[in-house]
């Protein structure tokens, strides 16, 4: 004979499941003030850090869900909610020369350069006007100067002669110009005109990798992965918050989980969160 279940056995599961659910918020919120009071993770030894990173390189990190990407970036908004890219400017061209003097340098490094090229040369006429040798002056502190000079001063020509003087507002017409590549293209399009496009360097590359959220073996694989998962209202600054969290906290030789606002849902094997 088949046995009764009473009312409070068939209550249990549904108490159950209504406290799980109240958990989550509850355990998140936890999660980021622990973040930010600094006791996030902590980060296991060199040896352990690397072999993570290996298994992270290979993809081999397992993958975020879509409820827990949306909650990274939840705690990435509520920790900066109006995140800014770093390279200093002051119209889009000046913006599309300082993310070609970017490349293989720091943003501080062009951020000290450029306030005196700018003084002069604000516009593409201006640049053209000042020439290829004195635009080398004015970066010499700069990587690759001298091709960054030929680069700066012919994209500029182009910009005259194919777009009226005005930077584009298409990857396309962009990655035409002389030194502008992918990423140099999407990092215009999202600051200069509002495009919720994610330009992976090598720090987007390694959180995208490190934390599970993106994996991919190239920065095109890894943005593509990330077109696909970040949540659109997230979007128009998913570059900035990813960016600043992997120059800031999730550093390539040893990442900050101790102070990282995602640690418990990031899958990186080199650390551990207190529970």
């Amino acid at each position: 004979m088949a046995r009764k279940t009473s009312r409070r056995a068939k209550a249990a599961p549904r108490r159950a499941a209504g406290r799980a659910g109240r958990k989550t918020p509850r355990r998140t919120a936890q999660g980021l003030r622990k973040a930010q009071a600094g006791t996030a993770a902590d980060v296991k030894g060199p040896r352990k850090r690397v072999i993570a990173d290996a298994k992270a390189a290979l993809g081999a990190v397992p993958q975020m869900t879509s409820a827990e990407i949306e909650e990274a970036f939840r705690r990435l908004q509520a920790a900066l909610p109006e995140p800014k890219g770093e390279l200093e400017y002051i119209n889009p061209f000046t913006l599309l020369v300082a993310v070609v003097l970017s490349a293989q340098a720091t943003d501080a490094g062009v951020n000290k350069a450029t306030p005196a090229l700018f003084a002069v040369a604000d516009t593409p006429e201006k640049m053209v006007a000042l020439g290829e040798a004195r635009v080398r002056d004015y970066i010499k502190t700069i990587g690759l100067f001298n091709t960054k000079a030929k680069n700066v001063v012919a994209l500029s020509k182009l910009l005259l002669e194919q777009h009226g003087g005005e930077v584009p507002r298409t990857r396309e017409a962009l990655e035409a110009l002389p030194g502008v590549g992918r990423k140099t293209a999407n990092v215009v399009l999202n600051i200069a005109f509002g495009e919720p496009t994610i330009a992976v360097d090598t720090h987007i590359f390694r959180v995208g990798n490190r934390t599970g959220m993106a994996p991919g073996k190239t920065p095109f694989e890894v943005e593509m992965k990330l077109e696909q998962v970040v949540p659109d209202k997230y979007k128009r600054h998913a570059h900035h918050w990813l960016i600043l969290h992997g120059r800031y906290v999730c550093l390539a030789r040893r990442p900050s989980c101790e102070k990282c606002v995602i640690a418990d849902l990031c899958k990186w094997p080199g650390k551990t969160v207190p529970h």
